[in-house]
């Protein structure tokens, strides 16, 4: 395969980029899942051509750091364990997320899966595409009670019941807790994701390479006027989606097939090593379908585990160093590489969130808190109820999610050590008068 790319600052699996700890090779993988054997493919490679860190990303992918002076042997194992695109020009555009647990959900209207295999075909196989954003990227949605309702992607589609019929809504820069622009039949679902990306490169300009940059420019209804002329859109009479409040992603919960369950784990703060890895592996292999999913919530589900086995492999999960319990504080932590990794943090973002977790498990307190190391905000596309942002060593602004506001939210305090943030989270949940 030529690895001939064009130039681009995120990595991919043929395009490794530096960092201060090492190359970063990204796996993109169709949509979250990886078979057992895949995995220990990716455990191997970490272990033999890196430094032995595997991350789980927000996007459901995993990548290895830290890779040394063998970037050619490491890419050639992945590709030889199926793990690359059909063309090197396909491994920008695979960004194609799905929820975990699409086809095993019980409160799912439609498997997605075979729509979604249709679009990463056009994706790797349609040689326009591949002039589109490596950020650019889509998100389909069967109804499932477990997914990411909080990433903005470029174009959503969820799909829903109307008049006896499933439909796709669809929205553009947003998400499927937003009001959707229109809908297709369920037909139609694969040619709108091709006239929706074929319209934006005929309309987008070269620096415009998200689509929230060209409806900056473009109003949504001319977008869609346009649009409406290549494939047949229908009107929605009603829609509401809106997202669970449960850790559905942590522990075991029911599948759609009568006495299995999937179990969802996490890796602390989105780090797995290479035991880890092959460790899972080998439950999938042994009490599950043979199969790993990763999540948005850069944790990992095991599917097709018998009822009766649950407890013994979320025992073994947890030996293995993974977190299955969602009164775990560590599991409700993300944080990005931070200063040891990355030339922009301004702190140890994971030895800062290990720091954080225990003093929120002293207090009692279990809340889902992001660290970043700077304002790039990497570890999460989306707005966590709090945010730690890094200003100096050990020191950190503390905000709160405000749907009014835009980033981060409400600035809270200034320049607190972590000591003082574990104790304000504190005094701030025992307050009657907190909002």
């Amino acid at each position: 395969m030529s690895t001939a790319l064009r130039p681009s600052a995120c990595p991919g699996l043929l395009r490794i980029v530096p960092a201060l700890d090492g190359g970063i090779c990204r796996i993109k993988l169709n949509g979250g899942s990886i078979s057992a054997d895949q995995a220990v493919a990716v455990a191997d490679a970490a272990e033999r051509f890196a430094g032995g860190v595997i991350e789980a990303t927000n996007r459901a992918n995993l990548q290895i750091r830290g890779i040394g002076s063998e970037q050619s042997a490491l890419i050639d194992s992945l590709l030889a364990a199926g793990l690359g695109p059909r063309t090197a020009a396909g491994d920008d555009v695979r960004n194609l997320m799905l929820s975990p647990s699409a086809g095993i959900d019980r409160q799912m209207l439609l498997d997605t899966r075979p729509l979604a295999g249709q679009i990463l075909d056009s994706l790797q196989s349609h040689p326009r595409f591949h002039e589109l954003s490596a950020k650019f990227a889509v998100q389909l949605d069967g109804g499932e009670a477990l997914a990411m309702l909080e990433h903005h992607h470029d174009l959503w589609l969820s799909v829903g019941e109307q008049d006896d019929e499933y439909v796709l809504a669809f929205g553009l820069a947003g998400c499927p807790t937003d009001a959707p622009i229109s809908a297709v039949r369920l037909r139609d679902g694969h040619a709108l994701v091709i006239a929706v990306l074929e319209l934006f490169l005929d309309l987008a300009r070269p620096e415009q390479t998200r689509m929230r940059h060209l409806l900056e420019e473009i109003p949504v209804a001319a977008f869609v006027a346009q649009l409406a002329e290549r494939v047949p859109l229908v009107s929605l009479a009603y829609w509401l989606r809106s997202a669970s409040s449960e850790a559905l992603h942590i522990g075991a919960h029911p599948q759609r097939e009568t006495a299995r369950v999937y179990i969802g784990a996490v890796p602390p703060l989105g780090r797995l090593d290479p035991a880890m890895l092959r460790g899972a592996a080998k439950l999938a292999l042994e009490h599950g379908d043979g199969s790993l999913r990763f999540t948005p919530w850069q944790s990992l589900l095991l599917p097709g585990v018998q009822e009766h086995d649950a407890a013994q492999v979320i025992h073994n999960l947890e030996n293995l160093g993974l977190h299955c319990s969602a009164d775990d504080a560590l599991a409700h932590l993300i944080a990005c590489t931070g200063s040891a990794g990355c030339g922009k943090g301004l702190s140890d973002t994971k030895g800062d969130a290990l720091q954080l977790a225990a003093l929120l498990q002293r207090h009692g307190q279990i809340l889902n808190v992001h660290l970043s190391g700077c304002p790039r905000s990497c570890a999460a596309a989306h707005i966590a109820p709090v945010t730690l942002l890094a200003v100096s060593l050990g020191h950190y602004d503390l905000y709160f999610r405000d749907a009014t506001l835009p980033g981060f939210g409400a600035l809270h305090a200034r320049n607190l050590t972590i000591e003082a943030v574990a104790a304000l989270l504190d005094a701030r949940s025992r307050s009657p008068l907190d909002a």
